[in-house]
């Protein structure tokens, strides 16, 4: 049942995929979309209940499954973490060239106020299927260490790769490498600090002592 609603509201987006780089995301476009898929007028609020929302969201997991596709030949085994990762933004920016306005618009919906706590849960979860297809398994703290830090680092690459047009978005590649290796350095810095902190807090003790 769930495939079934899933594969409807796939069927909805990739139509209103070919609307929404000329009118942006609206809902008529949406009840446009529904018509032209040959489906009954109320399906736009049975398969998105919750408007442009659902809509929106739905587009961001649609990109997630393309890009988990298309690693599926990645020879991950013998890449660093920090190379998975690009691995995997890059394959959703390669999906998401064919619809670069749409995208567009959507930065500009999620922009909004009103949709930022929204914006957050559909970014992290994109986060951690990434994390997640590059074999992290942690479970303490830094599980959302990385996760949070991939959030920022997709939002300020996804603003430079709008506008780029460079050869193969060679501008973007630079972006992105240079926000994966500072975000590297950090998490090792955090690292050394989780390391060094507890045995000068044993230090001391025993100095006391």
């Amino acid at each position: 049942m769930a495939d079934d609603i899933m594969g409807l509201r796939d069927r909805v987006l990739e139509t209103l995929l070919s609307i929404a780089p000329t009118t942006g995301w609206h809902w008529s476009a949406v009840e446009s979309a529904v018509k032209d898929c040959d489906m009954q007028d109320d399906a736009a609020i049975s398969l998105f209940p919750n408007g442009l929302l659902d809509v929106m969201s739905h587009f961001s997991d649609y990109t997630d499954r393309h890009m988990i596709a298309a690693l599926k030949d990645v020879p991950s085994s013998a890449l660093r973490s920090k190379d998975k990762v690009r691995a995997a933004v890059l394959a959703r920016y390669e999906f998401l060239a064919k619809h670069k306005e749409a995208v567009k618009h959507a930065l500009a919906f999620w922009a909004l106020p009103s949709h930022a706590i929204q914006s957050q849960r559909v970014l992290w979860r994109t986060s951690d299927r990434i994390w997640n297809w590059a074999g992290d398994t942690a479970t303490d703290h830094s599980r959302q260490t990385k996760r949070a830090m991939l959030s920022s680092i997709l939002i300020g690459t996804s603003m430079v790769w709008i506008t780029d047009d460079s050869n193969n978005i060679m501008v973007t590649q630079a972006f992105l490498d240079r926000r994966l290796e500072n975000a590297m350095e950090i998490g090792k810095t955090i690292g050394t600090m989780k390391t060094v902190i507890p045995n000068l807090f044993r230090h001391s003790r025993s100095n006391k002592n």
